[in-house]
């Protein structure tokens, strides 16, 4: 047998992070895609003759979501429990992201192994739903939790502190040279989601006429998001009384976003205070934030600014937050042996 032949009947290794609003892959074979976490289906006879499709995903199912019955299969980072429908849309979407790195092309069918990151809390709760998910989708599974995953992908496995800002939760993670217990790990559901929950509601009432929808917010959270001095004032567009209007929200995007800085600046000092005195000062400057959270202009001088009443410390920004949490998990697949692996019965 060839290289080439070698490589194309070796197990396909991937990592996923499976978020709430966004899921990434990363291949072994290179591929390193993003997807809007997000399936639809056509609600009737109309829609089905526009769209040309019987189910649309991602940015997609979003442009269209007027003629779809849309899901959001995922719920604080875990697949929303009781609904088949939601658990159709988790195995699409999951299918959706394994077929761009690993496209049908009249061959014989590769094995996946696929090590998935989850919100610290679901590795308690969710995991059998997940497994279920994922059953004919991939072959071999391993469920980590994501702040793990993203310090593995790091090399960031002792003296460290991960916290990984998503849209359903804020995960925190102590890497002390071995794998996280769950006294080193802690979730928070204060993350992007309730930022636009909390950017929605002072926005309606500051400007009560204009019509301005969640996905219009969340779109100018990710744009001009900040905690501490404004870069600039926040201009948006939205219509008032059907005319487009142009509105100040440069005070409530602060508001929203710095909602969620206290409990996370609790939580943080909380785990400090639980790591080895001896080693306590290690990890104080060696944080780290991952996550679409992480692009919050400002957001490291002001955790930088908290951890000054414990003697100091030092915070960094992922760079590609969008990825290191699947690039963390194929880290892991490609280092994992085979007694490490999870078997999924198609």
């Amino acid at each position: 047998m060839s290289a080439e032949e070698q490589q194309a009947a070796a197990p396909l290794r991937v990592g996923i992070d499976l978020g709430t609003s966004r899921s990434a892959i990363s291949c072994s074979s290179g591929g390193q895609f993003v997807v809007d976490s997000f399936v639809g289906w056509p609600a009737d006879l109309v829609a089905r003759k526009v769209l040309k499709k019987d189910m649309v995903i991602g940015r997609d199912a979003l442009d269209n979501r007027s003629m779809l019955d849309l899901h959001r299969p995922l719920e604080r980072g875990l697949i929303k429990e009781g609904s088949e429908r939601d658990l159709q849309a988790a195995r699409e979407l999951l299918r959706h992201l394994l077929s761009l790195v690993a496209p049908k092309n009249g061959g014989a069918k590769r094995q996946v192994r696929a090590v998935v990151g989850v919100p610290a809390a679901a590795l308690r709760t969710n995991k059998q739903y997940l497994r279920n998910a994922l059953k004919g989708v991939v072959d071999s599974l391993m469920i980590v939790s994501e702040p793990f995953a993203v310090a593995y992908g790091l090399n960031a496995l002792v003296h460290t502190l991960i916290i990984d800002i998503g849209a359903g939760t804020t995960d925190f993670c102590v890497m002390k040279g071995r794998y996280p217990t769950d006294e080193d790990q802690r979730s928070l559901t204060l993350a992007g989601d309730s930022i636009d929950s909390h950017l929605h509601k002072a926005v309606q009432s500051k400007y009560p006429k204009a019509s301005v929808t969640l996905f219009m917010v969340r779109d100018w959270k990710e744009k001009h998001s900040f905690v501490g001095d404004a870069p600039a004032q926040v201009i948006v567009s939205a219509p008032v009384d059907g005319v487009p209007t142009d509105l100040d929200i440069t005070n409530e995007m602060r508001a929203a976003c710095e909602s969620i800085v206290p409990p996370i600046v609790e939580t943080m000092l909380s785990l400090l205070s639980q790591v080895d005195p001896e080693f306590q000062h290690k990890v104080r400057h060696n944080i780290t934030v991952a996550g679409g959270g992480a692009l919050i202009r400002n957001l490291d001088k002001t955790l930088e600014s908290a951890l000054e009443r414990v003697g100091g410390g030092k915070v960094t920004i992922t760079t590609a937050p969008m990825f290191v949490g699947s690039d963390g998990g194929l880290a892991i697949a490609q280092d994992a042996q085979d007694g490490d692996w999870d078997r999924l019965a198609n």
